[in-house]
This record gives C-alpha cells, sequence and structure tokens, in this order.
C-alpha cells in the first residue's frame, strides 16, 4: 500500500501551517515551521502569488496530508460524499472525521493521527467488540471504539494515558480513560475539524 514516507514537518513548511503531524512535538519550540517558515526546497522562500487554481490545489493537499490520505483514496471520499444529500464539501469532512485513525486520535488514544493509523494497523483496538485493524474504517454513531485489555497494560498506552488524559476531545465524542473505551455520539460537522479549512474550494477544484 503506498504511503508518504518523507519528513512530516516538510508538510507543514509546505503549507505554511500547522498541521499537527507530529503530535506533542507541534506545539514546542522544536516544531520546524517555528524554525523555518519558508517552504521546502531551493525556491522555498520565494513568495510567488497562487492562481485560482493553485490555491484551491494547495487545500485540498492541506486536507489530504491532516488526515494522512493520498489522492486515489480522498478522490474516492469526493465522490462518496458528493452522492450524499447535503453540501458536498461538509459530507466531505464528516468522511475524513469519521475515519478509526481520525476517531482514535481524537479521543487522546493517539499523540497524532500517524500514530493512531500505526496503533490501529497493529490491532490495539476493537470496535463494538471485533477486532478492527482497518485505519480507513468508518465509524458510525453509537460504536465503541476499546483499547484492547492486554494492549493497556503496554508502556506505550501508559504514556498516552499520561499524556493525553486532560485533553479536549469534541463533543461529538465520549471518552473513559479508566478503561481506555470510547464512543461515536453523534456524526461530526465541519464545526469539529481542528484545524480551519476551507472545503468548498476543494469542491470548487474537483468540480472543473
Amino acid at each position: 500500500m503506498a504511503k508518504y514516507t518523507d519528513a512530516s514537518c516538510r508538510l507543514c513548511r509546505r503549507e505554511k501551517e500547522k498541521l499537527y503531524l507530529k503530535g506533542s512535538r507541534c506545539y514546542t519550540e522544536k516544531c520546524a515551521l517555528t524554525k523555518r517558515q519558508s517552504a521546502p526546497g531551493q525556491h522555498g522562500k520565494r513568495n510567488s502569488k497562487l492562481s485560482e487554481y493553485g490555491t484551491q490545489l494547495r487545500e485540498k493537499q492541506k486536507v489530504k496530508r491532516i488526515y494522512g490520505v493520498l489522492e486515489k483514496q480522498f478522490k474516492h471520499y469526493f465522490e462518496e460524499a458528493d452522492r450524499k444529500q447535503g453540501r458536498t464539501g461538509d459530507n466531505l469532512l464528516t468522511i475524513l472525521e469519521s475515519r478509526l485513525d481520525n476517531v482514535v486520535y481524537r479521543l487522546g488514544f493517539a499523540n497524532s493521527r500517524k500514530e493512531a493509523r500505526q496503533l490501529v494497523r497493529h490491532n490495539h483496538f476493537t470496535v463494538d467488540g471485533k477486532k478492527m485493524n482497518i485505519p480507513s474504517y468508518l465509524v458510525k454513531p453509537g460504536q465503541t471504539i476499546l483499547v484492547k485489555d492486554k494492549s493497556k497494560k503496554s508502556q506505550k498506552f501508559v504514556e498516552i494515558v499520561e499524556n493525553n488524559s486532560g485533553k479536549r476531545v469534541p463533543d461529538f465524542l465520549s471518552v473513559d480513560f479508566d478503561e481506555l473505551k470510547g464512543s461515536v455520539l453523534f456524526m461530526p460537522t465541519k464545526e469539529h475539524v481542528e484545524i480551519p479549512v476551507e472545503e468548498h474550494l476543494i469542491v470548487e477544484l474537483y468540480s472543473k
């Protein structure tokens, strides 16, 4: 399966915006964007004005990078969002926020979405009591995500609880850090996206 393997911090520098791809490091002075705000590459310091298409493309790339989704799957999500009733852009964000790896991260069971994907793939979670190792699985309202009993005792999850037990959880989720379980209360909306997104630009791009 294809995946991005280059340095995550380059993505934030490319978008000139913090995408919080490396968890707690993004909140410290070690953040690469804090040190160097120019885009990566030999021409990164140029401040060329973006065209309409360029602005739309950058917004799409930003959203893809936030959620760790590559082009083929992202386009599939867009087509699915377009088929649903309601605004396509809002539907797209709802789908992305419903991914299991994102829900695990937003619950505080991982320090970043990248780490959440890895933990899901390594079989640390169940959904409604069933083993689930597919990061792109779309969690539905009423479903419960639980850290497996064996995993709860690992040093990794002990550290995660110490780091994130005080983390604010969005209101479409509920979490119990004592039991290391969480659930989706209702479908997330644009208001639950933690980084400002102009989804209408993505709709305009794909509508060309």
